[in-house]
């Protein structure tokens, strides 16, 4: 009996299940930061938003490149780890030169909010 796709989809569950505790953690992060915060702070959780954002998209870009013949099992769990760290990094430099500009809207729209 042929067990990869099931360990597929329980492996993209579990990926689903990290992001989502992931995002959960930076909503907290936002709504924290945003209570009497300094300006310097709340961009520096904007850009992580951000980041995170780009990161989730660049996974979701992945999936759409076939497998090839050189793609081995047996080392899939660690190339899946570095690629994963891969693409963390390329989004949080993606933030850091100058990203989509989304941060600098979550922080614009959160410092008119905070004002009122």
């Amino acid at each position: 009996m042929d067990l990869s796709g099931l360990t597929s989809i329980y492996n993209d569950y579990l990926q689903t299940q990290k992001s989502n505790a992931s995002l959960e953690k930076m909503k907290a992060d936002l709504i924290e930061k945003n209570k009497g915060s300094d300006d310097k702070q709340l961009m520096e959780a904007c850009k992580q938003f951000e980041s995170y954002f780009l990161e989730q998209v660049f996974k979701e870009m992945q999936k759409t490149v076939p497998e090839t013949e050189y793609s081995s099992k047996a080392t899939g769990t660690m190339v899946d780890y570095y690629k994963d760290n891969m693409i963390q990094q390329i989004a949080s430099m993606s933030t850091e030169k100058e990203g989509l500009g989304l941060a600098q809207m979550l922080y614009e729209q959160m410092k008119r909010n905070n004002e009122v």
